[in-house]
């Protein structure tokens, strides 16, 4: 098992190689990591892509499915708001 590490809103998190973003966020504990513009929390819903409710930005890139993206040891991951249309 390959040990990885990313950086989550500037705080180091430890993973296993092959996990989505998602996989590694649940697997610290974190059930949500994304708000609407009403403040409601977000994170997995559907876990398969469809929903968006997982979207994070990843090394600058927005709209990234958390559920769908590897992590990569490295990734700068950033909780994403919904400031935009």
């Amino acid at each position: 098992m390959t040990r990885i590490r990313i950086e989550v809103d500037g705080a180091l998190v430890e993973g296993v190689a092959g996990q989505s973003i998602a996989a590694l966020l649940l697997a610290t504990g974190r059930t949500s990591w994304r708000r609407t513009r009403a403040g409601r929390p977000r994170g997995v819903f559907c876990g398969i892509g469809t929903c968006f409710d997982c979207v994070v930005t990843v090394n600058g890139l927005r709209d990234v499915r958390a559920c769908q993206r590897r992590a990569a040891d490295g990734d700068r991951v950033e909780v994403q708001e919904d400031d935009r249309a």
